[in-house]
């Protein structure tokens, strides 16, 4: 390798080098014996060492194939020791050399940490009482050409973490245990909304027409029809299509996509489930999410307790449920339902050290809406569905009766994090109209994150739908909920990166 001989290069450089060469050397002394390790192409296990050592005593003197990666290894001379990785933990393998095949014993001895081998063996426990696979066959599966990072410091730099999350996992095991509790958690929600008459669909993730939220779309393009398309930034409009067509209960568990900033609850693809259930109402939704979340909690933690962000967090089913004005009248002193004009509300706002958004009309709801968002969020710690939000910030979600102002939506928030998002859902096209079109008008004033027009969404509302409860749920979110986990990158396999130069 050129760094090799270059007597500038640092010394880390240089002996990584030959590391590296050495490697290859190894390889290539295989592949001329004839032991090519990647011609081989499959290896059957019986076991793996969770399932060794929980059932060791019927195992005990009996033999054993598992396979895994080399972590580790001691002796070399006539006895070796070894710690074997595979998908459950850790197992010792212990090799001696007049127990084995001579020349399959000296390959052995030559094998790398983190090298993949198939083991057969006999299960015993050694003087010091550690249970372990006596070696009887070792067969080099791959050939691992880079070193795997050092031991006591491992794999410690959190962005290389996520860009190589291949080592992440191979490093840090505990890793892991965030993404077995994802998997445990979307089986949960399959199973919860399979369970009560809920029909799993797909949507596209390609669309003429960026809608069902109020978000900066990516834009790709299409060659065969020369036009621009958008990556889906919801699920919600077709999903409501299938309601119009006479499919009651349905759910997407999807990636959505929203080309917005990254932080460490946020990152540009993320999945959601999208529900919605005819002839139903925003509270149906808060009983559902309830149900499912707390259920989720006792199943996968088996309590409802949880820790997150420093937080002791309840999920004990009966969480509180506040309209926005009076979280915003508790937290702020500010009583929106004592003021009737525009021009009043904003100067509340303003008298409280809330701005709008120079995009944001100076009404009554964007000011209502902007303390609770600068204001209040930050303070909810424990479970708490917040309602009635203002219609100017609402373009899906249908009007409360008694106050037109307001419509009959809820946010969950679990500590300081919004975790879904839910509507009794428009199904006036008149109204939908309308609301499109103070959308188009927005988005015309330069807000790239206001909805467009969709006619033929419209023309679904004019044939007719139903009176419909719809829900969004956050799974990255959730997860971090049960996990403990500070970042959503941590529950992501891959999170978007920059790229490296």
């Amino acid at each position: 390798m050129a760094e090799k001989n270059n007597p500038n290069a640092a010394p880390e450089q240089e002996n990584l080098s030959q590391l590296l060469q050495i490697r290859r050397d190894k390889l290539k002394q295989l592949q001329d014996s004839g032991c090519d390790p990647f011609q081989i192409t499959r290896f059957v296990t019986d076991n793996d060492s969770a399932q060794i050592k929980e059932n060791f005593d019927a195992l005990e003197g009996s033999e054993v194939a598992l396979a895994g990666r080399l972590m580790s290894k001691r002796g070399m001379g006539k006895v070796s020791f070894c710690d074997l990785q595979d998908k459950s933990g850790r197992i010792q393998l212990y090799a001696r050399k007049d127990e084995m095949d001579e020349e399959e014993y000296n390959r052995f001895k030559k094998y790398d940490i983190g090298d993949i081998v198939g083991v057969r063996g006999v299960v015993f426990r050694t003087q010091r009482g550690e249970m372990s696979v006596r070696v009887v066959r070792v067969t080099l599966l791959s050939k691992s050409l880079l070193p795997l990072p050092e031991k006591f410091h491992g794999l410690t730099n959190t962005e290389l973490r996520y860009r190589q999350r291949y080592v992440d996992l191979i490093v840090n095991p505990e890793v892991r245990r965030n993404f077995v509790i994802r998997s445990q958690f979307i089986k949960h929600v399959r199973d919860f909304m399979d369970g009560r008459g809920f029909m799993e669909v797909e949507t596209p993730v390609l669309n003429t027409i960026s809608g069902g939220a109020t978000a900066r779309p990516f834009i790709t393009h299409h060659n065969t029809l020369d036009i621009d398309m958008y990556m889906r930034i919801a699920t919600e409009l077709p999903l409501k299509r299938l309601i119009v067509g006479g499919m009651d209960r349905v759910y997407e568990i999807g990636r959505i996509f929203r080309n917005e900033g990254m932080d460490p609850k946020h990152n540009p693809e993320f999945t959601t489930i999208e529900l919605y259930q005819a002839y139903a109402d925003f509270n149906d939704m808060m009983d559902l999410f309830e149900d499912l979340l707390s259920s989720a909690a006792q199943k996968i933690l088996g309590t409802y307790q949880a820790e997150w962000q420093g937080e002791k967090i309840d999920l004990t089913p009966g969480w509180p449920r506040m309209p926005m004005h009076e979280a915003v009248k508790q937290y702020c002193g500010v009583d929106f339902m004592a003021i009737t004009s525009d021009e009043e509300a904003v100067a509340a706002a303003k008298a409280i050290g809330v701005e709008l958004p120079e995009t944001a009309d100076k009404t009554w709801g964007n000011a209502l809406y902007e303390c609770f968002d600068q204001k209040v969020e930050s303070q909810l710690i424990q479970p708490t569905f917040i309602t009635m939000h203002p219609v100017d910030v609402s373009p899906l979600a249908k009007r409360s009766p008694k106050d037109p102002r307001l419509t009959e939506r809820f946010e969950l928030f679990i500590c300081r994090s919004e975790m879904g998002n839910a509507f009794s859902e428009l199904n006036d096209p008149i109204d939908q109209r309308q609301r499109f079109q103070k959308q188009v008008e927005l988005r015309d004033k330069g807000d790239d994150e206001a909805g467009m027009m969709d006619e033929d969404f419209l023309t679904a509302l004019e044939y007719g739908m139903p009176p419909t409860g719809g829900l969004g749920i956050g799974i990255d979110r959730c997860v971090m909920l049960l996990t403990g986990a500070d970042s959503i990158r941590e529950v992501i396999l891959f999170p978007t990166m920059k790229p490296m130069d």
